[in-house]
């Protein structure tokens, strides 16, 4: 393994951590509804933990409903109960073989608390950005035939990828932030 393909493992790696805050953001409520908002919710059925676009479908047919339509209609109930559990102050209704989540209106105490949930999910990413950037820097130092001059510079580098990556998701959590307060 050389230096660039560290270089190049570890910005890949950043990489995926910043598409994992964008999927978290997207499904943070702004101002509308977006089927998008249940994709980090998880339904147990079955006896495991799937992913809600495993188990329904979700539309948004008003600006302020999501539908929801089970694939498995017997499993309606588990659907509603990881809505109402997942955090996101969300309080759906079955109706028939629906279950219809309308959207509550968003006071200034419940734009607070969602900012804290970007807030939560920035860090997270943080947190996988810095896990890149040690993970590489160990591989680094295992590298077997290099100058200490030559794991310097790639540290160096190392630390700029981390500092840009940081500043992006340090970017999109303020946008998301702006787009939450913003009534």
């Amino acid at each position: 393994m050389s230096i660039p393909i560290i270089l190049k493992d570890c910005r890949a790696q950043m990489d995926k951590g910043i598409e994992a805050v964008k999927r978290e953001f997207a499904s943070v409520r702004s101002g509308k509804a977006s089927p998008s908002m249940l994709d980090s919710v998880k339904v147990e059925m079955y006896g495991s933990l799937m992913a809600f676009n495993q188990v329904a479908n979700v539309s948004a047919p008003e600006p302020r409903l999501l539908v929801v339509t089970p694939f498995d209609k017997t499993q309606i109930k588990a659907i509603e109960k990881a809505i109402r559990e997942s955090g996101l102050g969300l309080d759906p209704s079955v109706q028939g073989a629906i279950v219809r989540v309308p959207l509550p209106s968003m006071n200034e105490q419940r734009r607070k608390e969602l900012a804290k949930v970007v807030h939560k999910y920035a860090e997270d990413g943080h947190i996988a950005i810095r896990h890149a950037r040690t993970s590489a820097r160990e591989t680094l130092k295992k590298l077997a035939g290099t100058s200490e001059d030559d794991v310097k510079h790639a540290e160096k580098d190392l630390q700029k990828a981390h500092d840009e990556f940081i500043g992006k998701i340090d970017a999109l959590m303020k946008v998301k932030e702006a787009e939450i307060m913003e009534v």
